[in-house]
């Protein structure tokens, strides 16, 4: 009897137990599924005003880019495009690394510039929209101490960077300029309010004879400070005067005054040719300065002899130079190999040679020249540039030849100013 009594308390207690859990278990299972486990929102990046690597920095974007939450991805990538163009890091930049971005609703975002001749449309310079937001991004490596111009092309329309607050005219308005993390700008080319300045003259006019160019050729005319008639300096002929010295391009009379107050050059004066017409603005440098012997002509029987006659200068070609940039190299090179007897110092900046011209100075016997010559390394003229080193060099000219992490640009001649000067015209 004890035992049939104690078999039932048991089975009594298990089926009450067996109850209590199949309505708790009951009760669980009918709570919202957010209430047993809840949500757990995804970490927000954190953003940083500099990154020790490139990989950090893409990281750091993309977790911006991919963040689920509209509104806060939206107030993530406006703190973090705020803190880049604070630093002045749009484009992006670290070591040889480049994040070239735009932000804005757009179809289709391009690059062009120095980088690839201008081009917009080639390969590689595609951006890339970013998840679901309005920033596109192109990739690219460059030379960790190179400096480029550069446009954004968006949907056809070519236009400035409007987060990258460096620009760098050209002859054609300005552009954006990407510098690259070890590019360093150089002093000479910055104004210093406290040390004596030269003197710019206003346009002067000259009638070039109708055997020559027969029309009226504008140029500009540099002295330096304290510049009297009693002084007998050298002189140096620029081509694309207007350019070179314009402040925005070639800035040199900046260049000048800086390298004559240190005294790493000699007191010189410097004669700014025009190729514009005066006074409409059309530009001749097409015909002026490609193998032209009337222009050459023009400057060595025309214009030398009236500066000769309007200031003691030291009239030997040893101290007279000829230079220019681009077109202006090549015709530099042209006057130095025809008419040495009047210029000695050829300055030679990214020039646009055809294949002739090393040829003829191979060719030419030994001319009392002494050159300098440079171009940019990143599109620029070196393949011709090179030619033509090689040939000087072979031939035993005295030559000062530079090659930078740069292109056909302002930008790069402007930097490359106070070498030419302090070689030609050293202080003496």
């Amino acid at each position: 009897m004890r035992f049939f009594t104690i078999l039932f308390r048991f089975f009594y207690l298990f089926g009450l137990t067996l109850v209590i859990c199949t309505a708790t278990l009951s009760s669980l299972s009918c709570q919202p599924k957010d209430e047993a486990e809840p949500h757990q929102p995804k970490p927000l990046p954190v953003l940083r005003s500099d990154y020790e690597t490139y990989h950090e920095f893409k990281i750091a974007l993309n977790a911006v880019c991919s963040y689920p939450i509209a509104n806060t991805r939206a107030d993530l990538l406006n703190h973090f495009w705020d803190t880049l163009k604070l630093k002045g890091q749009i484009p992006f930049r670290l070591g040889d690394s480049v994040a070239l971005m735009y932000r804005g609703q757009a179809t289709q975002v391009r690059w062009a510039g120095d980088f690839n001749s201008w081009s917009g449309v080639a390969l590689g310079y595609l951006g890339t929209r970013q998840g679901d937001t309005d920033l596109y991004l192109c990739e690219q490596v460059y030379p960790s101490d190179a400096r480029l111009d550069y446009k954004i092309v968006v949907d056809g329309s070519w236009i400035l960077d409007p987060a990258n607050p460096f620009q760098q005219m050209s002859g054609f308005g300005p552009n954006s300029e990407l510098r690259m993390p070890n590019w360093q700008q150089d002093v000479y080319t910055l104004e210093q309010t406290t040390l004596p300045k030269g003197t710019l003259s206003s346009n002067q006019l000259i009638q070039s004879v109708t055997t020559n160019l027969g029309y009226t050729v504008a140029y500009r005319v540099y002295t330096p400070s304290g510049f009297n008639q009693g002084d007998t300096l050298p002189v140096l002929y620029m081509t694309d005067g207007h350019e070179y010295a314009h402040q925005q391009q070639g800035a040199m009379v900046t260049v000048l005054d800086n390298l004559i107050h240190q005294q790493k050059i000699q007191r010189l004066i410097v004669v700014f040719i025009d190729p514009r017409v005066p006074p409409s603005g059309t530009n001749r440098r097409f015909t002026e300065y490609i193998r032209n012997p009337k222009f050459l002509s023009f400057v060595a029987d025309e214009l030398v002899p009236q500066i000769d006659s309007l200031y003691h200068t030291r009239r030997s070609a040893s101290q007279r130079g000829i230079g220019g940039t681009s077109l202006g190299g090549w015709n530099a090179a042209y006057f130095g190999l025809n008419r040495s007897d009047v210029f000695g110092k050829l300055l030679v900046h990214s020039p646009a040679f055809d294949a002739q011209m090393a040829v003829d100075y191979q060719q030419a016997t030994q001319l009392p020249l002494k050159i300098f010559m440079s171009t940019g390394a990143i599109n620029d003229t070196q393949v011709r540039a090179r030619q033509m080193r090689d040939v000087m060099q072979a031939k035993g000219y005295p030559l000062r030849y530079i090659e930078v992490n740069q292109g056909h640009s302002w930008g790069n001649w402007r930097a490359l100013l106070n070498e030419p000067l302090e070689y030609l015209f050293p202080f003496q």
